[in-house]
């Protein structure tokens, strides 16, 4: 089964470069595609610079839901990988431990947890695991999953409800010594803030869309 990584990336010319250097040397990932969410930085910038890699450039900020589904459209893989674009100490191994479980056919996904990395972000995975963006998954998944489009930072949440509700084969894999910036250090205190909260409404109005939709 073919591998496409999809990487929604908005403002993170920082560290996308460092990512999509581990993923062009990894032997299973035969697509990389950097989907641009409106990023006003260098972004796309450094993501053209790495050859071979596909960057979707979207006008404007529809959110991560909308930017993943904008990637689809450029792979036919049966198997697609989803990154978050702020990483830090990603490794091939990371890679590998994520796709296995989905290559083998032993899950149709698989869903990565931080360990022993940073203790802001390992703290807010085992509090809230259901929201890790770092995903293996089958193409036949995704596309039975109504509305992601329109889902923003609900994209997660509604992926765990939809494989809960249909008893997809699902597997937790730990991450170690990964973790992510975060939005308090991206953006300052105050501002940091106010994206976080934000982040978790548009995950709670999602969920609560969905929770109607599959009544």
């Amino acid at each position: 089964m073919e591998v496409a990584a999809i990487i929604p990336a908005y403002n993170e010319g920082k560290t996308i470069g460092a990512i999509l250097s581990v993923l062009q040397k990894c032997p299973q990932v035969k697509q990389i595609i950097v989907v641009s969410d409106g990023s006003t930085d260098h972004t796309v910038k450094v993501a053209l610079s790495f050859k071979g890699v596909e960057v979707v450039e979207l006008p404007c900020n529809i959110g991560k839901g909308g930017a993943i589904m904008a990637g689809l459209k450029r792979t036919r893989a049966e198997v697609l990988l989803f990154l978050d674009a702020d990483l830090i100490g990603l490794t091939s191994g990371h890679v590998s431990s994520l796709l296995i479980p989905v290559l083998e056919s032993k899950a149709q996904m698989a869903v990565g947890i931080f360990e022993r990395g940073r203790m802001a972000t390992d703290l807010a995975q085992k509090m809230a695991p259901f929201l890790s963006g770092q995903r293996a998954l089958t193409r036949s998944l995704l596309e039975k999953v109504a509305y992601l489009d329109i889902s923003r930072f609900g994209m997660e949440v509604v992926l765990n409800r939809y494989a809960e509700e249909h008893k997809i084969p699902t597997v937790t894999v730990y991450l170690s010594d990964l973790s992510h910036v975060l939005k308090e250090e991206k953006l300052g205190i105050w501002k940091g803030s106010q994206a976080r909260l934000q982040m978790y409404w548009e995950i709670i109005k999602y969920a609560a869309k969905a929770s109607l939709h599959s009544r």
